[in-house]
């Protein structure tokens, strides 16, 4: 079985703009790139889970967010980071979705096509939605980053919170996962 990260992508990997659209827009946080090699350098398996509401909206298309997508995806390739999948949830968030986040489906989804075992995977994000998805999945842990919406996340819903581990930034995730993991090889300090 693999393991794999579950991101969010805006406010977690790139900034939080309203309703991005265009790839010129994409501003990528200076510890993402670091965090994420670290990850994938360790064998987990990465993916984007991404409530794109802005479709069911009207204000941009699915392909807008592809090509999003495939610029970020190639920005970050040159410093050997890949995803294997790209979830999107297109819906409005009071419309029927089989896959909009808090729903863990995507991540299903993913451990069935991909033989992942979820209870050695993680879900970092910087929204309560987010961790909620992980812990809906039966993750080993969700990771809230306080990036983005992350810092008010955290300040406004502090009990729901405190079962997550907290990060300053997608290298600070990456930290407490990788030290969570060489715990269980007899190493490092375990997720807190």
């Amino acid at each position: 079985m693999n393991r794999a990260i579950f991101l969010d992508r805006d406010g977690t990997m790139i900034a939080e703009v309203n309703y991005l659209s265009r790839p010129e827009q994409v501003k990528i946080f200076p510890a993402t790139r670091a965090g994420l090699k670290k990850l994938s350098d360790a064998g987990f398996k990465l993916f984007i889970v991404s409530n794109q509401s802005g479709v069911g909206r009207g204000y941009f298309t699915l392909a807008d967010v592809e090509k999003v997508n495939a610029s970020l995806c190639a920005d970050l390739a040159r410093d050997g980071i890949r995803f294997e999948k790209i979830y999107i949830a297109p819906e409005k968030p009071e419309e029927p979705s089989r896959g909009r986040k808090p729903s863990p489906q995507f991540l299903f989804d993913a451990r069935d096509e991909f033989s992942l075992d979820l209870a050695e995977s993680f879900m970092i994000g910087d929204k309560l939605i987010d961790l909620e998805c992980g812990w809906n999945a039966g993750v080993k842990q969700s990771v809230l980053v306080r990036t983005g919406y992350g810092a008010e996340t955290e300040r406004e819903s502090p009990g729901a919170v405190s079962r997550a581990a907290v990060a300053d930034d997608l290298d600070g995730a990456a930290k407490i996962i990788l030290d969570d993991f060489f715990s269980g090889l007899g190493h490092g300090t375990g997720v807190r």
